[in-house]
């Protein structure tokens, strides 16, 4: 068997190291290992810059998408009025009115001033006809008035309807919510039902600009 010459290169291939290989692996891909951990900041700056991005989408959907609910807009929906309907419970309305006003002279727990002012809790006026009591109020009561066999000579009730020398000028929707707070009041032993506006109207456009009621002239009604 004959030897291989001394210049055949699989003999210098055999003898060629680990470390040779890889040096010159690494120069013929054009880079070199990186030994000292020296990573390029510019990748990991587009990560924070992407998961910012992420953060702020989910931040912002969640905020005002309205949770995705058609109601909140709705493309084939029609376009909202700027009309808001609000409603006032007529026994609170009547109750703030009733203590702004009508507190002076019937007091705070509706037992007014003996001999002067009549009381409103138990009265058989409170708790008789709304039409009486819709007429006191909107016209005004002149003269002394009897409660429970009880004479009280006040002065003049102001007239608080929208008619002629109204002091106060109340709308039939105020006349009406102290009427149902006065009349509905349990805590006065009043029972009576609430009064509406229209009721309040019809007796406003049925007596006109009268001048004030009398006993007698709230007597004669029914």
């Amino acid at each position: 068997m004959s030897e291989l010459p001394k210049n055949d290169p699989r003999l210098d291939q055999a003898s060629v190291s680990d470390e040779t290989l890889l040096d010159a692996h690494e120069k013929l891909l054009g880079s070199h290992p990186d030994e000292g951990a020296r990573y390029k900041l510019l990748p990991i700056g587009i990560l924070f810059v992407l998961s910012g991005l992420v953060l702020f989408a989910g931040t912002y959907l969640n905020r005002y998408a309205g949770h995705y609910s058609p109601l909140v807009f709705d493309e084939n929906g029609k376009p909202a009025t700027s009309e808001v309907v609000v409603k006032v419970d007529p026994a609170a309305m009547g109750k703030a009115a009733f203590e702004q006003v009508c507190i002076t002279c019937h007091q705070a727990n509706g037992q007014g001033i003996p001999g002067t002012y009549p009381p409103l809790a138990g009265s058989e006026w409170v708790n008789g006809p709304a039409d009486r009591m819709i007429s006191i109020v909107l016209y005004g009561l002149k003269g002394g008035v009897h409660v429970e066999g009880h004479a009280y000579n006040a002065a003049a009730m102001p007239v608080f309807g929208q008619v002629a020398n109204s002091a106060y000028s109340w709308s039939d929707e105020k006349i009406a919510a102290v009427l149902t707070y006065v009349r509905g009041n349990a805590a006065w032993g009043n029972k009576a039902g609430p009064v509406t506006a229209d009721q309040v109207a019809a007796v406003r456009k049925a007596d006109g600009d009268r001048k004030e009621m009398s006993e007698s002239d709230l007597m004669g009604m029914k």
